[in-house]
């Protein structure tokens, strides 16, 4: 996947990967995260900005709800 370093991702964007890495690889939320954190900011939360790294956690906290709910 290309992405480019001049625009902001979205928390959409990011609640769609996470649970991507999740069904696939059959990872808990934290496990997605730290997968994310680790293969797609490159260990570097700034490596796309501080915008995208705020829609990230965003998505995080909106798949939590989500799981409290079920």
């Amino acid at each position: 996947m290309t992405v480019n370093h001049a625009s902001v991702l979205t928390k959409n964007y990011f609640i769609a990967y996470l649970m991507l890495i999740m069904k696939s690889r059959e990872y808990t939320l934290n496990q997605a995260k730290k997968f994310a954190f680790d293969f797609f900011f490159k260990g570097d939360r700034d490596h796309y900005g501080t915008s995208t790294w705020l829609q990230f956690e965003k998505a995080i906290k909106e798949i939590e709800i989500e799981i409290e709910m079920c």
